[in-house]
C-alpha cells in the first residue's frame, strides 16, 4: 500500500518551470512516490524520459534538483533509491542532442549544474540506492557512483564511455570511479572507454549487487527495494556517520586529493584525477 505525498495518485510529478517535458504522454521527467506500510521511509525517485532514453537534459536536471531539494527537508526520507520508468535503461547520459544547440558558455553552465546534482545526491542525508535494470552510460554511471549502493541486473550496461566520443566525464567520474575502484583500474576503465555488464561490474566491486534480469525488466529494483528494507530498521544518520581515515563522514568531507595526471593515448587529452584518501 502506498503513501500518496501531495495528490491523489501514486506518483508525485516535479515540473521545472518554463521548459516544456520529455516524459511520458508530456509528462514528468522525474516523479517522486513514497512508499507506506512495512516500506513506510523508502522514497523512490523515478526517472521518465522515455524518448531520450533518460537522458540528461535541462528539464530532467532540473526536476531531479527540484526533487532532492523537497525530500532533503522530509524526515520521513529513511532511504531514497533511484530507478528507472523506462525498460532497458537506467540512464543513457548526457543529452548530447541538447548540447549541440549550446554555445560554449551554455554547456559550461550546464556541466556545472550536473555536477553540482550528483554533489546533492551524495550529499543526500539518507541512504540512496541506485536501480540499474539497463545501460547506465556516462552521466548516467556517474549518477549512480554518487549514490551510497548500486544493484544491477546481470544484463545491465555500465561504462564511463565520453572518450569514446572524444569527450571526458565531467560530473564527477573521475574523482568516484577511482575511489571505488582504485586508480589504475579507474584509469582502465575510463581511457578505453569500456562497457561492463551488470555480472562483470559486480565482479569488479563497481556494483554491491547483481541479479538476473526478469521478464518485466525490473529485477535490480525489487533487489534494490529489499536492500532498502533491510536499511530501515537503522537510523538515516548512520549513512553519514561512516568514518573514513581522517575523521570526517564519507558525505560531507572536502575530498583531500592527490593529483594524479595521465594523457588519453593518440588523444591528447590530460584527465586530472583527484584522488581521495577513501578506499
Amino acid at each position: 500500500m502506498l503513501r500518496v505525498l501531495c495528490l491523489p495518485r501514486p506518483w508525485r510529478p516535479l515540473w521545472a518551470r518554463g521548459c516544456a517535458s520529455d516524459g511520458a504522454a508530456g509528462g514528468p521527467e522525474i516523479q517522486v512516490r513514497a512508499l507506506a506500510g512495512p516500506d513506510r521511509g523508502i522514497t523512490e525517485i523515478l526517472m521518465n524520459r522515455p524518448r531520450a532514453r533518460n537522458a540528461l537534459g535541462n528539464v530532467f536536471v532540473s526536476e531531479l534538483l527540484e526533487a532532492l531539494a523537497q525530500l532533503r527537508e522530509d524526515r520521513q526520507v529513511r532511504v531514497l533509491l533511484f530507478r528507472s520508468g523506462v525498460k532497458g535503461v537506467f540512464c543513457a547520459g548526457a543529452d548530447l542532442k541538447e548540447r549541440e544547440q549550446m554555445s560554449e558558455a551554455e554547456v559550461g553552465v550546464f556541466v556545472q549544474r550536473l555536477r553540482g546534482l550528483m554533489n546533492d545526491i551524495a550529499a543526500f542525508p539518507a541512504p540512496t540506492i541506485a536501480a540499474m535494470d539497463g545501460f547506465a552510460l556516462g552521466g548516467g554511471l556517474e549518477l549512480a557512483l554518487a549514490c551510497d549502493l548500486r544493484v544491477a541486473a546481470s544484463s545491465a550496461v555500465l561504462g564511463l564511455i565520453e572518450t569514446t566520443r572524444g569527450l571526458l566525464p565531467g560530473a564527477g567520474g573521475t574523482q568516484r570511479l577511482p575511489r571505488c575502484l582504485g586508480v589504475a583500474l579507474a584509469k582502465e576503465l575510463i581511457f578505453t572507454g569500456r562497457r561492463l555488464s551488470g555480472t562483470q561490474a559486480h565482479g569488479l566491486g563497481l556494483v554491491n549487487h547483481t541479479v538476473a534480469q526478469n521478464e518485466e525488466g525490473d529485477a535490480a529494483y525489487h533487489r534494490a527495494r529489499a536492500l532498502a528494507q533491510e536499511i530501515l530498521p537503522q537510523t538515516a544518520e548512520v549513512s553519514n556517520c561512516i568514518q573514513v581515515p581522517t575523521g570526517r563522514s564519507s558525505k560531507s568531507m572536502h575530498t583531500s586529493t592527490l593529483p594524479v595526471f595521465a594523457k588519453l593515448p593518440s588523444r591528447g587529452i590530460l584527465i586530472y584525477f583527484p584522488i581521495s584518501n577513501v578506499c
